[in-house]
C-alpha cells in the first residue's frame, strides 16, 4: 500500500491545489511512482488543468470506471470528478477497488483533498500517514484553518498525524508564524513562498522530505465505530494511542472544541432566522413565486445575514460564511435541504421520512443522501411552501395531499395523524428535458424495432393502456408516446397533479381539484372525463386511471375519439384487464362483467406493460394486443416482450428484447390510415423459443 499524504487548504483559494501538485511531482522525481488525487467533486478539474491533461483523462474515462492519466513521468492523475454528476454518483467501494489494484505499483499517493469528508475520498484518509493544513498567514485564513482542524480532529484523525505549512503568497498583513504555531497548536513543516519566488523550489524539497521522515505508521489508523458521528459514520483512531489515559481526554477536548462551535453556528443561525421573521412573512411564499419578488427577497437575507455575521468576527472561514448564506436562502426561500437535491440532475425521487432522514433515488437505487431538516417545523413549512401557490391545504383534517412543483416535479405529502411520527415528502422529479423514443433506446429500455412499432400504433389511433407497477416509467414512456401524436391534432389531457409534458401547440390541460376544508368543490378525473367528451378532442389522455373514470374512458374509446392514451397500475397486461374491470364496477353501477368485458375488448387495442427491474432499470417487458373475445374471456396475443436472463457480474440485468413470430391484427389498421411499418423489422429480431 502506498505511503499516503492529504492536502487540505484551510479555506478557498488559499492555493492548495497548486502545492498538493508540486509535493507530487517532486514525491514522482525522487522517490517514485506517484499517484495524484484530484478529490474535488465539484467538477473544476484543477489538476487536468495544470498538466494540459483534459483529453487524456476524458479518454480514460471513457474506456473505464476510473479517471487515471499518466501526466509526468512517475506521476499519474487520478481524478475522482470529471462533472458535478460524478461527484454524485462516485461510490466509496469504487475507490477501494482501484486503491487496491493499484496498490503494488506505487510507492506515494498525495490527496488534494478538497473536500475531505467525502465519502469517496475515504478509501485515502483511513490509511493516510499525515494530513497537511494548507494556511494562508492571515486572520481569516487562521481561522478557517482552525475550524478544519477542528472538523479533522471531530473525523477522528489524530493530532499526531496532523501538521501545517504555510503558503504565504502575500507579504503583507502578515500573521507571523509563531502566532500560528501558537493558535492551531501544530507543528509547522514549512513554509511555501509565492510560486516566482526562487526558493520555491528548495521549500517544496524541504517539506517533502519532512513528510518522508515523519510518521509512516498507516496502518496504525483503523476504523472504529463512534457514538459522536453521525450514523453511517466512521471516525479514525490511532491504535498505539487507544491505551493511553490521555488519549480520551484529547478526545472529549477536540469533541467539547467541536460542539462548542457548532452551537455557536446554530445560535447564529437562530438569530438570523429570528430578524428575518420580524421582516418578512416566510409562510406566504410559495414555491412559484413572482421572481423579482424572490430577488428582493434574496437579497435582503443576504444583507441580513452580512448583519448577523459582522456581530462574531472570526467564526468562520469564508467558504462557511458563503455555505452558511446559502443554506439561510434556501431554508428561507426554497425548499430547505431539498435545494440540492432538486439541481441534481441524477436525483429521481426524493422521500422524506421526517427531519433527519432524507432518502434519494439515484439510477433506480435508493440511498440515503445525508441531508437534514432543522425540526419537523422547518418540514411543515417546506409542504406548506409548496401546497399553497396551487390552492391545496394540508392539516389535521385533511393530512394528505398531491401537488406540483414549477418544474413539474410530483408531490406528495402526508402529517399527522395520517403519519403517525413525522411528517414526509415525497418528490418525483421528471428529466428537463423531455425524453424521446431514441433516449428510451439508448438506456436499455426498449428496442428501435419496439420504438418503431409503438410510434405507428400512436400514429394509426390506437387505443393504448400502459400498465405498470409504481416507478416502472409508465408516465415517461406515455410523454414519450404523446410526441408521437401529430401536431395539428386537439389534445385533452386529464390529470390528478399535472405532470405531462405535450409539445404539441393545441393542448388543452385540466387537473382535478380536491374538496376545500369543508369538503365541498372537489372535482375528480371522471367529471373532467365526461366534460372533455364536450371540448371537440381527436385525443384524450389521461396520466392514470384509478378508479370510476375507467368507465367514461371505455365509453369515449368506444364511441369515435380513438387514439386515446392512458396508464394504469397493474403488473401484468391480464391483470391489467382485470384491473379495468375492477375500476368500472367502481363507478357504482350494476354492469354485468360480459357487458364490461366486451366494452373493454372493444375500446382496448393494445397494452404495453413496463416493469422496474432488480437492477433499478425500468423496460418495457411486453406489447400485447387485444384481439376480442373468446365466449366470456378477453382474448390478447403478446407481440414483444422482454426475457430476463438474470444479473451479470456487476449486478446489471442481463437479457434480450424478443418477438413471439404473432402477426398483430392492427397491421390492418396501418394499412387505413397510410401509416409506414415494415413487419419484417420485427422478424430481425431475436425470435422467442416459447410464448408467455
Amino acid at each position: 500500500m502506498p505511503e499516503i499524504f492529504f492536502v487540505i487548504g484551510s479555506k478557498g483559494g488559499v492555493g492548495a491545489t497548486t502545492f498538493a501538485t508540486h509535493v507530487a511531482m517532486r514525491f514522482a522525481k525522487d522517490g517514485g511512482p506517484t499517484l495524484l488525487v484530484d478529490g474535488d467533486l465539484s467538477g473544476r478539474r484543477a489538476g487536468a488543468v495544470l498538466f494540459n491533461a483534459i483529453a487524456k483523462v476524458d479518454a480514460r474515462r471513457a474506456q473505464d470506471d476510473f479517471a487515471l492519466a499518466e501526466v509526468a513521468p512517475n506521476l499519474t492523475l487520478f481524478e475522482l470528478a470529471g462533472s458535478i454528476h460524478d461527484g454524485f454518483t462516485i461510490k466509496p467501494d469504487k475507490v477501494e477497488q482501484l486503491l487496491r489494484s493499484i496498490s503494488d505499483a506505487t510507492k506515494f499517493a498525495i490527496v488534494d483533498a478538497a473536500q475531505p469528508f467525502a465519502a469517496a475520498v475515504r478509501p485515502f484518509a483511513v490509511r493516510a500517514a499525515q494530513f497537511l493544513l494548507a494556511v494562508e498567514p492571515s486572520m481569516l485564513g487562521v481561522t478557517g484553518a482552525r475550524v478544519m482542524q477542528l472538523e479533522l480532529m471531530k473525523f477522528g484523525v489524530p493530532e499526531s498525524r496532523l501538521s501545517a505549512v504555510i503558503v504565504a503568497r502575500d507579504p503583507r498583513n502578515r500573521v507571523p508564524t509563531a502566532e500560528i504555531e501558537r493558535a492551531l497548536k501544530l507543528k509547522i513543516v514549512g513554509e511555501i513562498p509565492s510560486l516566482d519566488d526562487k526558493k520555491y523550489e528548495k521549500a517544496i524539497v524541504a517539506v517533502v522530505d519532512q513528510l518522508k521522515n515523519g510518521p509512516k505508521a498507516a496502518d496504525l489508523l483503523v476504523l472504529q465505530p463512534s457514538t459522536s458521528t453521525p450514523i453511517g459514520e466512521r471516525r479514525m483512531v490511532d491504535r498505539s494511542k487507544l491505551d493511553m489515559s490521555n488519549n480520551g481526554a484529547q478526545q472529549r477536548a477536540a469533541d467539547a472544541a467541536s460542539d462548542q462551535l457548532r452551537s455557536k453556528w446554530a445560535s447564529l443561525k437562530a438569530e438570523i432566522h429570528r430578524e428575518l421573521s420580524r421582516r418578512i412573512d416566510f409562510a406566504a411564499i410559495g414555491s412559484n413565486a413572482d421572481p423579482l419578488r424572490l430577488e428582493e427577497l434574496r437579497a435582503e437575507v443576504e444583507s441580513a445575514v452580512t448583519e448577523a455575521v459582522a456581530r462574531y468576527p472570526g467564526l468562520g472561514s469564508a467558504e462557511e460564511l458563503a455555505r452558511l448564506r446559502q443554506d439561510i436562502i434556501h431554508e428561507s426561500l426554497g425548499l430547505g435541504p431539498l435545494e440540492d437535491l432538486m439541481n441534481d440532475p441524477e436525483v429521481t425521487e426524493i422521500m422524506v421520512n421526517g427531519p433527519e432522514r432524507i432518502y434519494v433515488e439515484r439510477r433506480g437505487r435508493i440511498e440515503l443522501s445525508g441531508m437534514r431538516f432543522n425540526d419537523q417545523h422547518q418540514v411543515r413549512l417546506v409542504i406548506e411552501r409548496i401546497i399553497s401557490p396551487i390552492g391545496r391545504h394540508i392539516d389535521e383534517a385533511v393530512p394528505m395531499v398531491d401537488a406540483r412543483l414549477p418544474d413539474g416535479s410530483r408531490v406528495n405529502a402526508t402529517v399527522e395523524p395520517l403519519s403517525i411520527d413525522y411528517p414526509t415528502i415525497t418528490i418525483r422529479r421528471f428529466a428537463k428535458d423531455r425524453l424521446k423514443a431514441d433516449d428510451l433506446v439508448t438506456k436499455g429500455s426498449l428496442t428501435p424495432e419496439m420504438a418503431d412499432l409503438l410510434r405507428a400504433a400512436v400514429e394509426s389511433r390506437l387505443n393504448i393502456v400502459i400498465s405498470g407497477g409504481t416507478g416502472s416509467g409508465k408516465t415517461t414512456l406515455l410523454n414519450v408516446l404523446s410526441g408521437f401524436i401529430p401536431v395539428n391534432e386537439r389534445i385533452i389531457t386529464i390529470e390528478d397533479a399535472a405532470e405531462l409534458q405535450l409539445h404539441q401547440d393545441h393542448v388543452v390541460r385540466m387537473e382535478a381539484r380536491p374538496a376545500n376544508v369543508e369538503g365541498r368543490g372537489a372535482i375528480p378525473i371522471r367529471e373532467l372525463v365526461r366534460n372533455s367528451l364536450r371540448m371537440r378532442p381527436d385525443r384524450i389522455v389521461v396520466g392514470e386511471c384509478r378508479g370510476g373514470e375507467a368507465l367514461d374512458m371505455l365509453q369515449a374509446m368506444n364511441t369515435g375519439h380513438d387514439g386515446s392514451l392512458t396508464t394504469v397500475h397493474a403488473n401484468t397486461p391480464r391483470d391489467c384487464l382485470s384491473r379495468i374491470e375492477t375500476m368500472v364496477l367502481m363507478a357504482g353501477f350494476e354492469i354485468p362483467v360480459r357487458a364490461i368485458r366486451e366494452q373493454v375488448s372493444g375500446a382496448v387495442d393494445v397494452i404495453v406493460q413496463t416493469s422496474r427491474m432488480r437492477d433499478g432499470s425500468r423496460k418495457v417487458t411486453s406489447v400485447t394486443e387485444v384481439v376480442g373475445m373468446e365466449g366470456d374471456i378477453i382474448s390478447t396475443q403478446e407481440i414483444l416482450r422482454f426475457d430476463q436472463h438474470g444479473l451479470d457480474k456487476e449486478g446489471k440485468l442481463s437479457g434480450s428484447f424478443v418477438y413471439t413470430g404473432v402477426q398483430p391484427n392492427f397491421l390492418r389498421r396501418f394499412e387505413e390510415y397510410g401509416i409506414s411499418f415494415q413487419i419484417e423489422r420485427l422478424s430481425q429480431m431475436q425470435l422467442a423459443v416459447t410464448a408467455w
